[in-house]
């Protein structure tokens, strides 16, 4: 299986979240080691799993219906 591999600053292009955010929000919260990301060789750098990132978003708003999402996490159901 081939599978795309994305750096933080590649994956913020993607889905239009600051890199900032991807780090320090979504990294270990919705973004898990093992599933969306791995660290290479042990390192550092962490490389991103596109086609597992966009499968679970697509996924979770297919759940969770029409929301809005607030600057806390969460989802406004309007």
């Amino acid at each position: 299986m081939s599978e795309t591999y994305l750096t933080t600053d590649e994956l913020s292009q993607r889905i239009k979240y600051d890199p900032r955010t991807i780090r320090n929000r979504l990294k270990d919260s919705v973004l898990l080691e093992g599933t969306h990301y791995f660290r290479p060789f042990g390192g550092r750098k962490i490389l991103f799993i596109w086609e597992t990132i966009e499968r679970d978003m697509i996924k979770f708003s297919r759940e969770n219906g029409f929301g809005i999402p607030m600057a806390n996490g969460g989802i406004c159901h309007g």
